[in-house]
């Protein structure tokens, strides 16, 4: 089997063009995943998720191990065969979940022990767990277990938090079973803080990784600080294994990230959106529930392929939405799935021909006139 591998391609400014290899297949980067948390991408078919031109999906390791429980899944063959995903995988490490259920939690040096937001039955959570439960489930990419403070915290209680995370993470190091095709990610933390940001991927590099995520970002510092900190951060990653920003996000941060050294990303944003009315499209977004598409025969974007686009009007759109139907759902997700991937696509292309940076300013400019007129 072919071993976990990252060869960097090529690069315009700080963009980097380049591609994973991994047990169930090849990630052209930058690349997007969308999100499967709980062994699905809501909405939508696997093969319909893979039509639109992604190469790998992220489950996460708290839901799953609740429901259905990483034990069932891996007696029913792993994670690829029960939800019927045959390409890469990557498994968020629940370390996020750490941080969203703080109500739920006790945190100490162990790990995390906290009550089940579905039944209230307890449960604990650490490095070692972690990994069990994502080998059981057959990730591609298995994800260190972290703790990730929210924002605004206080500089001593991120610091706390980024040291017990470099702890965690020579755990989870040590845990997890090396076989060929299957990575292990360290996670960067620190907040906004430099020094912070140094000293957490000085630990991670010297307790080695297969690629370096930057943790703690997109948790509500905006994304001008979310920039500010992206520019000294990658710069202290290793420059020859993948780069993942978690957990973002808009398609204007995608493309930023990009242009500081990201090459990859996760969010829930255009399936949480295309349940929510609202499309991306390269003018911007497009809130379908506007009465102004209820007579409107174009499609939502005549520049994109998806059967959303060729096949149903804006008004359709507009009825299935406001009735409440469940196709409103699936046609919104699929196009935004869609949107994103050929964003990924089109940025990877400009870094090979070496014009990101007209791309940039040209996308900035095009995403930023609105929506077409109304009839």
């Amino acid at each position: 089997m072919t071993d976990f591998s990252f060869e960097l391609l090529g690069a315009d400014g700080g963009a980097r063009r380049g591609r994973v290899t991994c047990a169930h297949g090849v990630i052209q980067t930058p690349a997007f995943m969308p999100v499967g948390t709980a062994a699905t991408v809501k909405a939508m078919l696997p093969e319909n998720v893979a039509a639109t031109g992604a190469e790998i999906i992220l489950g996460n390791t708290y839901h799953l191990m609740l429901r259905p429980g990483a034990e069932r899944i891996a007696r029913l063959g792993g994670l690829h065969a029960f939800m019927n995903w045959p390409g890469p995988i990557l498994t968020d490490s629940g370390g996020y979940q750490v941080m969203s259920l703080s109500e739920l939690r006790k945190l100490d040096e162990n790990g995390v022990t906290f009550r089940s937001h579905i039944d209230g039955s307890y449960h604990t959570l650490t490095p070692e767990r972690s990994m069990e439960i994502q080998h059981q489930l057959g990730s591609d990419i298995t994800m260190c277990f972290d703790e990730c403070p929210p924002y605004p915290s206080e500089k001593a209680d991120v610091a706390r938090a980024t040291q017990l995370s470099m702890r965690w993470a020579a755990r989870s190091r040590a845990a997890f079973v090396n076989r060929p095709g299957y990575g292990l990610f360290g996670i960067n933390q620190g907040g906004v803080h430099e020094d912070l940001r140094e000293q957490s991927a000085q630990a991670l590099k010297e307790i080695g990784f297969d690629g370096y995520a930057i943790g703690g970002l997109a948790v509500g510092e905006g994304r001008a600080l979310m920039f500010s900190t992206l520019d000294f951060t990658t710069l202290m990653l290793p420059t020859d294994k993948p780069r993942y920003l978690m957990g973002v996000g808009k398609p204007e941060d995608l493309v930023g990230a990009v242009a500081r050294g990201v090459d990859m990303f996760d969010c829930v944003l255009p399936t949480r959106s295309g349940r929510t009315a609202q499309a991306f499209t390269r003018r911007g977004p497009v809130n379908l529930k506007n009465a102004r598409h209820g007579d409107d025969p174009r499609p939502l974007d005549d520049h994109c392929s998806c059967p959303t686009c060729r096949n149903y009007s804006r008004a359709y759109l507009n009825h299935v939405v406001k009735a409440g139907e469940i196709i409103a759902a699936m046609l919104l997700t699929w196009h935004n799935l869609q949107y994103y991937q050929d964003l990924m696509a089109d940025i990877r292309r400009a870094i090979e021909s070496g014009t990101f940076a007209a791309f940039e300013a040209d996308f900035q400019s095009q995403y930023g006139q609105g929506d077409i007129a109304p009839l």
